[in-house]
């Protein structure tokens, strides 16, 4: 992953979280309340720029966008649930930005492949969107595990995961959807309109051979 040459302000970051939940709402990738997303403020200490709990992507302000600190705490408001996840996530991949999606397709897909402990996807031309890679012969394994509603829990299912698949760009958690990261928002924004279109491309293929 290419870093990030420098961080955003808050403001700068909370402005493109706001836009980015506009644009995820229309795909109907994060319906609801679902979804989460945060860009690094900082690293040194590290600080979060990141979307509150139980907020609405597509109807997000400026303003309801929370800073929270290496503990996952915000002075102002109530985080996002996943706030550990994103820190997490963060540190095991020197990300920029972590996005969270509630797609149907990744849902779809993390229950029909939890068995194999992951997905594998090869041979489209969209893979070369993914941060590295040049050809459509890339073989992308996403590691799928079981989702828990205990956040330290979960922090290690995907801390292991990612530890054995380290070339993996995203992680699917079992009916609940899609994690990706990047070396700043526009990448991992990038990845998430990527690994969105695979997701459906494969689903429809495999429903469409089992018809």
């Amino acid at each position: 992953m290419a870093a990030s040459t420098a961080f955003p302000s808050f403001n700068e970051a909370a402005s493109a979280l706001v836009r980015l939940g506009r644009r995820f709402d229309a795909r109907n990738w994060v319906l609801g309340t679902s979804g989460n997303f945060s860009v690094v403020l900082t690293r040194e200490p590290l600080t979060l720029a990141i979307t509150p709990s139980a907020a609405h992507k597509g109807e997000l302000s400026a303003d309801a966008i929370l800073r929270v600190d290496a503990a996952g705490v915000s002075q102002t408001g109530q985080p996002s649930a996943e706030t550990r996840l994103h820190l997490e996530l963060t540190r095991l991949r020197g990300a920029g930005a972590i996005l969270h999606t509630h797609s149907v397709w990744s849902t779809v897909l993390s229950d029909r492949h939890a068995l194999d402990g992951g997905l594998a996807i090869e041979g489209y031309e969209m893979l070369k969107g993914l941060d590295g890679i040049v050809t459509h012969e890339h073989r992308e394994w996403v590691p799928i595990v079981d989702n828990s509603q205990d956040m330290q829990e979960l922090a290690g299912r995907m801390r292991d995961a990612l530890t054995e698949h380290s070339a993996a760009h995203g992680l699917l958690l079992r009916r609940h959807g899609l994690y990706t990261w990047g070396a700043d928002l526009a990448q991992a924004g990038r990845h998430v309109e990527i690994l969105e279109f695979l997701f459906e491309a494969v689903g429809r293929s495999q429903s469409d051979a089992s018809a």
